[in-house]
């Protein structure tokens, strides 16, 4: 592994050039930036004072950081680890408001399947604009919409055109959680959902009911009185202590068991929710045996099976959408993010048996977003056209690989799990004995991720304890770009190490 410079720290980084064939264009060409704002627009720290919030704008800080603390809500969260003000974007590359260049590892949570302002997405924009098609038409129909339906359905497996329907939501995943969770509930008549331990399907009232972090609930109270949560596979933190086929295969028989139990004190739910791999839960993917397993045990209990793919649908995993490495056909399908195009839209994909609901049992004012429709159609048409789910699984490899060596020399790595390009890094207590599951280090997390950001590396964290470094990048990642995230991050973890071994010597 090469070795990277510190020199990204500095007022100034050198400049990174996109090597994705599609950008093979003047550096911002189409991009448009942000002028500076006047020096008294925003109001700015005094000379010589040095903000340790914002410690990459030197002495002043930065202006929008400074604004949005001191006018957004407090519920604000990426600004806090990621102190960064961005102006402009192209393709894996974002810019801050200083003229920074960054490689973009967390690509709108996911949202960014082509990164920023693809071409593809751009004229699809553009040609919408320039029809004039209305800007939101409620669920009326246009022929944006049953463009951007008859795209969804050829990227799906083919059984979904004969025996799906498609629901269109608000414009965030969690509304669209929000629907399948009603849809399941009005079709069966019952009303607890069974979820998983580590599950994340969003912030609204319900959806937090049905996720296993707990930092967002302690507040809220009558979230969880009907949700069953269940033990969710895991080589590396296996609940039962055992890892493997015999950890994900003592879950399964202990899922089987509560629902076929007539004693177990859980009645017979209305759907069972999962995340074919848990995401916010710290990168976690079930073992394919293990989902075809659930997927039999709910289709002979009749519970309906809601399969949550906001995050890992239309390419992420190395296959269009992540239940199909197992080959399984859920009886509800939940998408969001990519399939906008970097544009807010979610749908709710179910089984026709499901839709038993009345006119208005799910309804949004900005479900009929034009412009949505046209970025989404374009780029899911680009991704099956361009094969972008194999990139996606090949560049992946290439990352997992290369973060296994620089593991080797690095004792606070305990596991590198993922698929495709969606790869979590679980940081460790290093002083520990060794074992299979030694404490998670947050701190050390949380070092590492701002080292990353002084390198040009924007990089999340998640998991339990927010231990885990999560890796997004856009699926048109290339090879070249694989090898600066590993020079990057490398740097940043010998950085971090050089810190702790300091320390230990005074």
């Amino acid at each position: 592994m090469s070795k990277s410079s510190d020199a990204f720290a500095s007022s100034r980084a050198p400049s990174i050039a996109p090597t994705e064939p599609e950008f093979d264009r003047e550096p911002n060409a189409g991009v448009q930036l942000v002028d500076r704002p006047a020096d008294d627009e925003f109001p700015s720290p005094g000379a010589g004072e040095l903000d340790p919030a914002y410690p990459l704008y030197g002495a002043f800080g930065n202006r929008y950081l400074t604004r949005q603390a001191d006018i957004e809500s407090n519920a604000r969260t990426y600004p806090r680890s990621l102190p960064i003000a961005l102006r402009a974007g192209r393709g894996v590359i974002v810019e801050d408001t200083e003229g920074r260049e960054y490689i973009d590892c967390l690509a709108g949570a996911g949202a960014l399947a082509l990164g920023h302002n693809h071409p593809i997405v751009v004229e699809a924009i553009r040609a919408t604009l320039a029809e004039e098609a209305p800007f939101q038409t409620l669920d009326l129909p246009t022929p944006l919409k049953d463009r951007f339906i008859r795209e969804l359905f050829d990227s799906l497996p083919p059984s979904f055109a004969e025996e799906f329907k498609i629901q269109f939501c608000g414009p965030s995943g969690a509304d669209a959680i929000e629907a399948a969770l009603k849809l399941v509930k009005t079709a069966t008549g019952r009303r607890g959902i069974a979820s998983f331990q580590g599950a994340y399907h969003g912030m609204t009232h319900a959806t937090l009911g049905v996720t296993g972090e707990p930092t967002p609930r302690r507040s809220v109270g009558g979230l969880g009185g009907e949700v069953q949560f269940l033990p969710y596979p895991s080589d590396y933190r296996c609940p039962f202590g055992l890892g493997g086929e015999a950890g994900w295969a003592m879950g399964a028989r202990y899922i089987e068991n509560l629902l076929e139990d007539p004693n177990s004190g859980v009645l017979p739910p209305a759907g069972m929710i999962l995340e074919v791999v848990q995401g916010e839960g710290g990168v976690n993917p079930a073992p394919d045996d293990w989902l075809r397993k659930i997927r039999d045990i709910t289709r002979r209990r009749g519970v309906p099976l809601i399969i949550d793919e906001v995050q890992t649908g239309l390419g992420r995993t190395g296959r269009m959408y992540a239940c199909e490495h197992a080959g399984v056909t859920p009886d509800v399908l939940v998408l969001s993010k990519a399939i906008g195009g970097g544009l807010p839209l979610s749908v709710v994909v179910y089984h026709r048996d499901l839709d038993l609901w009345k006119a208005g049992a799910h309804a949004g004012t900005f479900r009929g977003n034009q412009l949505a429709f046209a970025s989404g159609a374009a780029t899911i048409r680009h991704i099956m056209r361009e094969r972008l789910d194999l990139n996606a699984e090949t560049m992946g490899a290439r990352l997992r690989r290369g973060l296994a060596s620089i593991a080797a020399d690095a004792s606070c790595i305990g596991d590198i799990r993922g698929r495709g390009l969606m790869i979590g890094v679980e940081i460790v207590d290093d002083g520990a004995s060794d074992g299979a599951t030694r404490p998670a280090a947050p701190e050390t997390a949380r070092k590492i991720q701002y080292e990353c950001l002084r390198r040009g590396l924007i990089l999340e964290l998640g998991g339990r304890f927010a231990s885990v470094v999560r890796l997004l990048p856009p699926l048109i990642v290339s090879d070249s770009d694989i090898g600066a995230i590993l020079d990057r991050f490398e740097a940043a973890l010998k950085a971090v190490e050089r810190g702790y071994a300091s320390a230990a010597s005074r």
